[in-house]
């Protein structure tokens, strides 16, 4: 976790935060106010009201889930506040661990990605780092970030995804070339091109680095 080195502002971090589930909400809500250098100016309980709420509340930091339901999802949230107001940090609070959530929310502009089961002070200096136009990425996180955006150049394609969940099911080559209706040639056509796109050398290797990147469940 990225630590914030200058000294506390002379004024409170001004928070929104977004999740669609009143008591989480209630609760983060009550675990910022709990720190003398946050004030948390605004809720939201979906994507839609963020940009309003950010135009009358001028906040320095929003909090964001990354699941929101159908007002669009954290992703969208930093999107649109980034776009309309780039001196606005987002920060985008899950409890989904997936490598390519993490990306989106990179790519969109994040300034970082926390899980809900961080503790309350990773949290606020989280917060603090943002407001202060830090990254918020563990060393972890930054290198399967790359990892990640380095397999995004050739992405497995769907037929190849197809291919390796019936691996993850345990099947055999030609179980998976009757379930597809291909031959076992193309079959391991297919495992040659995975093995080469995940870098890695092995079937075994090739779901748990899918798993992992978030192309497979």
């Amino acid at each position: 976790m990225t630590t914030p080195t200058a000294n506390h502002p002379q004024e409170p971090i001004r928070v929104v935060i977004v999740d669609d589930h009143p008591v989480v909400r209630s609760g983060m809500h009550t675990l910022l106010a709990a720190s003398p250098c946050i004030e948390v100016v605004g809720e939201s309980s979906n994507g839609d009201e963020v940009l309003t709420m950010v135009e009358n509340t001028s906040p320095d930091v929003v909090l964001t889930d990354l699941r929101l339901g159908p007002g669009g999802d954290g992703v969208d949230v930093t999107k649109a506040v980034r776009g309309a107001h780039p001196d606005v940090a987002v920060l985008i609070i899950t409890t989904f661990d997936h490598d390519a959530d993490i990306v989106r929310a990179v790519e969109a502009g994040a300034a970082g990605y926390l899980l809900k089961d961080a503790l309350p002070d990773e949290i606020v200096a989280a917060i603090r780092a943002a407001a202060q136009g830090e990254t918020v990425l563990s060393a972890e996180q930054s290198q399967r970030v790359i990892d990640t955006l380095r397999v995004g150049g050739r992405p497995p394609s769907e037929r190849e995804l197809d291919v390796l969940r019936l691996v993850a099911d345990g099947r055999s080559n030609d179980e998976i070339a009757k379930a597809l209706f291909i031959s076992r040639a193309t079959v391991k056509t297919h495992l040659g091109h995975l093995f080469d796109k995940l870098d890695v050398d092995s079937r075994t290797g090739a779901v748990a680095t899918a798993r992992r990147l978030g192309l497979i469940d």
